[in-house]
């Protein structure tokens, strides 16, 4: 008999990382997955479906597929109520301790960039689908299509302006490891000072700023647009976070695989506050600025410890 639950698994992390890239929420992407299970179950407890699950893992990809489309829709809706800028939440690593590069943990976490999650918003849900089922996970355009009960024409067609709008959509992110730890400290080094000719050496002409405060937090309420305009809001961000602070510890770390900040902080009324940022970076500059404040979507990032305490933070 047919371990049902051991089969599955072996594909949940596949599931998650296809669900997260669609969502852009592991709450979201948890739900997509159980519901995954669950149709799962009553394929193979009905002897006529069953004769369909002859590749597991596509099977399972295809199934997944459908069932984001549905979220992504209803997403649509609920977003635009959203207050504020909304941004996907973060996948948050610690660095490695002793200093360590930390290009292996990067290499080992199967994560799509901040950046690139923000330009996925902008596609519709059927272009979003086809373009991470076939470009990241190689789906073939005939599952594709049965996914988005389309045809593999249209599937293919989806997918191509997908692609063409992401490759022309900021902010761009090309960095490597090393050239983000350098921009990184060059960055929190003009802040701290609160150089501004130096701020906007570092930031690209067309350089994008967005926080999603989620209502709880204030943040911007439009993305910033262009160098200027981001450089002047986050040297007064620093400046006046650190008059509200009573308390304050920040850490390098991993956000979704590429370099971030972590603040763990406590405003003077006793309020506590995490912010998790990551950046986009190519051509040896900053390209885009994601401020994560919701707290329902950084409650998952683990804490910071006082021995981490360092202001700017030491990369």
């Amino acid at each position: 008999m047919r371990d049902l639950s051991t089969e599955f698994e072996t594909e949940r992390d596949h599931l998650m990382s296809v669900a997260y890239r669609m969502l852009g929420s592991r709450a979201e992407a948890e739900d997509a997955v159980q519901e995954t299970w669950l149709r799962y179950a009553d394929a193979l407890a009905d002897p006529a479906a069953r004769t369909n699950v002859r590749d597991l893992r596509a099977w399972l990809t295809t199934t997944i597929g459908r069932i984001c489309l549905d979220v992504l829709k209803s997403a649509r809706v609920r977003r635009e109520a959203y207050p504020g800028q909304w941004l996907p939440e973060p996948i948050v690593n610690r660095l490695p301790d002793g200093g360590q590069d930390p290009a292996d943990l990067a290499a080992r976490a199967d994560e799509v960039s901040m950046a690139l999650l923000v330009v996925l918003e902008r596609l519709t849900p059927e272009q979003r689908v086809a373009f991470v089922l076939h470009d990241v996970f190689a789906v073939p355009f005939d599952d594709i299509a049965s996914a988005l009960g389309t045809t593999p024409a249209s599937a293919r067609q989806l997918a191509s302006r997908a692609r063409r709008a992401i490759a022309d959509g900021p902010p761009r992110h090309t960095a490597d490891l090393p050239e983000q730890r350098r921009l990184l400290a060059a960055f929190f080094t003009a802040v701290q000072s609160g150089d501004v000719d130096e701020l906007l050496n570092l930031l690209a002409p067309d350089a994008v700023m967005i926080g999603d405060g989620g209502g709880v937090f204030p943040a911007a309420g439009r993305p910033l647009a262009g160098s200027v305009e981001v450089a002047r809001f986050v040297l007064g961000l620093f400046n006046r976070t650190g008059k509200d602070l009573r308390s304050l510890v920040a850490a390098p770390v991993l956000v979704n695989g590429g370099m971030g900040i972590q603040v763990d902080a406590v405003y003077k009324d006793g309020r506590p506050i995490r912010t998790v940022m990551a950046f986009a970076m190519a051509d040896g500059r900053i390209t885009g600025l994601f401020n994560q404040l919701n707290p329902d979507k950084v409650a998952a990032t683990p804490p910071l410890s006082p021995a981490d305490a360092a202001w700017p933070p030491t990369l």
